[in-house]
């Protein structure tokens, strides 16, 4: 079986590490890829965005399946196009990827369908995104409407901190996607990350982490795309991911299925474990990153099956197993990040540190030059360790960083503290 994978991050390079490990693959394309990926695959100079090309490169080539990473190709309509063209996609058409790209639209279809959720006012007006602070006071959270990769959000403790946000959107700084804003209730508890993965009719749970958004150490500092996590998040106990799935997915997947817009592909739920019980915080559409990384680490079967059992509407019955064992990875971020990361400084190390047992390093914003690995983006690497408990990886994965040599790179040195702090 050839498949094609559309992305060069972490997130890409953990499920084309999970996929080239399949007996059913025969080839692996990814576009465009990034050096640690191209040792295990065929990189390729694709271009998501011409959907054109992507149909006559699946053609060309034969693919019996493509896997679509990243979210902008989802929501600007990729998996319509291959669909149309008959060719097996895994992910969402732009309808429902709207689930991501368009947070009004969410958080409107969770007050229509009663899936809980925030309570939140939608604003294309600045003063009227004001006045509503004003009125709710703080602390408030103010999010961009559309995409912002993982950035659109202030979580403001002050009405002041919420009125910067709301000129900072408006203003531009997330471009088009901060034209419209969300402004919601700040809510109490736990984050945790929950993922199904759907065929348009069946949902089946498909792993749960806990991300680390702030880039300083004790969750402190700017939002980021993820810092790093650790699975399985423990404040998913089985009956809360049972009342997760009744109480959020199963309503959500039915609700699209009735607006016309049936939903196929990953569905990655960002919750808060709230005292009343789970809450939907947002949507994605696709895995998260680094969250794909510690799942793919933990599932024990097959990929590329559930994959195809989800792209042909065939997942009823399907139970993926998974390992008993906590994984966690640590990103390693370039100086300047989130703000102004610096490129092209050199590093060196990595494979000492791979071979680590239970350790995997990959690349997010990597590429060569002059035959050496330098820093080409703000998230750079992951390093992902697998054991018993969640002190034990935390081990394992820090002495592994410990091998690799970046003097201009940084990372948290805390990720999976609260895990930790109840292993005590």
């Amino acid at each position: 079986m050839k498949v094609l994978l559309i992305g060069s991050g972490g997130r890409e390079h953990a499920l084309a590490w999970k996929i080239a490990a399949s007996p059913l693959l025969s080839w692996l394309y990814c576009a465009p890829g990034n050096p640690g990926m191209a040792k295990i695959a065929e990189n390729i100079d694709l271009n998501a965005a011409d959907h054109a090309a992507v149909v006559a490169f699946c053609r060309k080539n034969y693919i019996d399946l493509v896997m679509i990473g990243p979210e902008a190709p989802l929501v600007n309509g990729l998996a319509d196009t291959l669909r149309n063209a008959r060719i097996r996609v895994v992910g969402p058409g732009a309808s429902a990827a709207q689930l991501e790209g368009s947070k009004g639209f969410t958080k409107d279809l969770c007050a229509r369908f009663a899936i809980p959720t925030a309570v939140y006012g939608r604003f294309n007006n600045i003063a009227e995104a004001k006045a509503y602070i004003h009125a709710q006071g703080a602390p408030i959270v103010v999010k961009a409407d559309g995409l912002a990769a993982g950035k659109g959000v202030v979580v403001a403790m002050t009405v002041k901190e919420a009125l910067v946000a709301v000129d900072a959107c408006f203003d531009g700084m997330f471009g088009p996607a901060g034209s419209e804003v969300v402004v919601e209730e700040f809510l109490q508890g736990e984050e945790a990350s929950f993922f199904c993965l759907c065929d348009g009719t069946t949902a089946i749970p498909f792993g749960t982490a806990q991300d680390h958004k702030r880039v300083g150490e004790g969750d402190s500092g700017l939002n980021t795309g993820g810092m790093g996590a650790y699975s399985p998040a423990f404040v998913m106990t089985p009956d809360m991911v049972e009342r997760t799935m009744r109480e959020v997915i199963e309503p959500t997947m039915k609700a699209m299925a009735e607006i016309g817009t049936p939903f196929n592909g990953i569905l990655f739920a960002g919750l808060i474990i709230t005292a009343d019980g789970p809450k939907l915080v947002e949507y994605n559409v696709r895995f998260g990153d680094p969250e794909c990384q510690v799942l793919m680490m933990r599932l024990q079967d097959d990929l590329l099956p559930l994959l195809i059992a989800a792209a042909d509407g065939k997942l009823a019955g399907y139970e993926p197993a998974w390992s008993d064992d906590v994984s966690l990875t640590v990103v390693l971020v370039a100086k300047g990040y989130p703000e102004a990361p610096e490129k092209g400084s050199v590093i060196e190390g990595i494979e000492e540190a791979a071979a680590l047992p239970n350790v995997l390093v990959l690349h997010a914003g990597t590429a060569l030059q002059d035959g050496k690995l330098i820093a080409n983006g703000g998230r750079v690497l992951n390093v992902i360790a697998r054991d018993k408990t969640i002190k034990e990886t935390q081990r394992k994965a820090y002495a592994a960083i410990g091998k690799i040599r970046w003097p201009d790179g940084f990372w948290r040195s805390d990720i999976g503290w609260r895990a930790a702090t109840r292993e005590s």
